[in-house]
């Protein structure tokens, strides 16, 4: 099928005075966007690596500096609010500033002015993001006009918060158990760390409790009146996020906003009482059928979401004024054209993008697409082009190996952080003793994992020895940042080494984890492709898990000794 032509809603689905957002008046809407240095748009894995950064800068800061532990996680705390959730800004940027003037005198100059610096410029940015939200939505009310309608689906439940809400709490809770436990812990150095960990995840579970409500609120609030409505385009990109165009954009070359989006299963949330006099008591029947429906749905998506290429172009109309940060519902065309429209709700908040910004993203996608086409052509001229084998195999290599020294120095850097001390805390024996047993179980895998294939399918190694996939059963094999994953029917299989994408580019070279999964899939898609013969039990590897009883009595060794 063309994606040039973009999947039809039905005239009837289409609420009255709907307005196309046009590519016009959609520049003006990205036009009151404001710049990246806001920190508009932050990765997750940035995100995250940055606010670990502060939270390990911090607890340096209290157990040597003498920073309080309420102000070293808040801090950290506070550097997530900036690049996540900048509505809490507001109430932490005065707290810090407070902490740190409350304790300057007893403070390094420097700590105090870099800590307030950070603070001031990051409070600057966000009340000029923040700002930008109305010049947004005044935007998008003028395109819309006079178009308004009720949300679809109004009457479904809120799903909004349902997983921030237990997970906020949870977090909370072992916030509250390790600041209960602090003084039990060996030095003061332990104490003030065990404080600021405590601190730490009491502000992350509390983010997420505040995070949880303002989700449901704002989606709550899309339902009480008729909502703005604008006609638009919208594609889902190769990991499952929704991605929205100008409704003149056919070609989609330039997206305006993403948004992570969630359908409603009315079914799921029925009564299961069975008032129904005629039904079967057991449900027996019924919950099979509904286990194996769900089964194949999870397995529908998953391999949608493996394919790691875009979705069609859709015609879809979007329910609520966009803006950074707010909830909408999207009604689009299905893929399937048999089906009724898809109406789905906003799973997290409007993310925006530049004009530049959604050039570049699209070109990313573009780029990786022709990557991986060009992978699997040759790979499949490989196979042609070589005699038949009987049997075919991979296994790992020096990257793996190098996978698995690093992994090996990270746990040694931790247990001898942790075995500098005169008189070791039990705690920090569990920890080793954990460390090492996870160790003992991947270190094997990443050094000694193959891969064999023959004409029923694939053997993969493991602990307690190769398992056999069928080649029917086989869902996907995808390389996805630094791992290879295997997925088969009911299982999965991965494997992760060090990747340097910009290097790979620059040198016009070939991760081999990309080798081997387009070989592979070129294998699974085609059964000419595939080895001819039966492969022996040596060829198939051996049981690794001889050899993870050997590190973990290494280990215990050196526990031993160093205790």
């Amino acid at each position: 099928m063309s994606y040039d032509e973009p999947l039809r809603l039905p005239a009837a689905a289409i609420p009255d005075d709907c307005r196309d957002w046009t590519a016009g008046r959609a520049a003006n809407w990205s036009a009151a966007l404001p710049s990246r240095w806001t920190f508009l748009r932050v990765r997750r894995s940035i995100a995250g690596a940055v606010t670990t950064l502060a939270l390990c800068a911090g607890a340096w800061a209290a157990m040597l500096g003498g920073l309080w532990p309420f102000v070293a996680a808040g801090f950290a705390v506070y550097v997530l609010w900036v690049l996540a959730r900048p509505e809490l800004v507001w109430a932490g940027a005065p707290a810090l500033l407070l902490g740190l003037a409350v304790q300057a005198s007893s403070l390094p100059w420097a700590v105090t002015a870099v800590g307030a610096s950070i603070v001031v410029v990051s409070w600057a940015a966000v009340a000029v993001r923040l700002r930008a939200r109305g010049a947004q939505l005044e935007q998008a009310l003028e395109a819309a006009g006079d178009g308004t309608a009720q949300v679809p689906d109004g009457e479904a439940p809120v799903r909004r918060g349902r997983f921030l809400l237990p997970l906020g709490l949870l977090v909370l809770g072992f916030g509250v158990v390790t600041g209960v436990t602090a003084n039990l812990w060996g030095t003061v150095d332990d104490r003030r760390g065990s404080w600021v960990m405590a601190f730490y995840l009491t502000g992350l579970g509390l983010t997420a409790l505040v995070s949880a409500w303002l989700g449901r609120h704002r989606a709550v609030a899309l339902r009480r009146a008729p909502a703005p409505v604008l006609r638009v385009l919208v594609r889902d990109d190769a990991q499952g996020t929704t991605e929205v165009y100008a409704a003149d954009d056919l070609a989609a070359t330039r997206p305006l906003f993403t948004v992570e989006l969630t359908s409603y299963d009315g079914a799921s949330d029925e009564d299961e009482d069975g008032e129904d006099g005629d039904e079967d008591p057991s449900g027996s029947a019924d919950a099979d059928g509904g286990d194996a429906d769900a089964g194949e749905e999870l397995e529908r998506l998953l391999d949608a979401v493996d394919d790691d290429v875009p979705g069609p172009v859709r015609e879809a109309v979007l329910f609520g004024a966009p803006f950074d940060g707010a909830e909408v519902v999207v009604l689009s065309a299905d893929e399937d054209p048999d089906q009724p429209p898809l109406t789905e709700w906003s799973a997290g908040p409007v993310r925006p993008l530049s004009p530049s910004a959604g050039v570049r993203r699209v070109a990313r996608e573009k780029a990786r697409e022709e990557q991986n086409r060009q992978l699997v052509r040759q790979a499949r001229e490989s196979v042609v082009d070589r005699a038949p084998a009987p049997v075919r195999r991979w296994r790992a290599g020096w990257l793996d190996w190098v996978a698995a020294a690093l992994l090996v120095q990270w746990g040694a850097w931790l247990t001898w952080a942790g075995f500098t001390e005169a008189e070791l805390p039990s705690w920090k024996l569990v920890l080793a003793v954990a460390l090492g047993l996870y160790g003992a179980a991947r270190v094997p895998v990443k050094l000694a994992w193959r891969i064999t294939a023959d004409r029923s399918g694939l053997w993969v190694t493991g602990l307690r020895g190769p398992r056999h996939v069928p080649w029917d059963d086989i869902r996907s094999v995808r390389r996805r940042s630094f791992e290879l994953k295997l997925r088969w029917r009911g299982d999965d299989w991965s494997v992760a080494a060090p990747r340097w994408a910009w290097f790979e580019r620059r040198r016009g070279l070939v991760h081999p984890y990309d080798a081997l999964a387009a070989e592979l899939s070129a294998m699974r898609e085609d059964p000419a492709l595939r080895p001819t013969g039966d492969s022996t039990t040596p060829e198939r590897g051996r049981p690794l898990w001889p050899l993870a009883v050997v590190l973990a009595l290494v280990w215990a060794a050196v526990l031993v000794v160093w205790g």
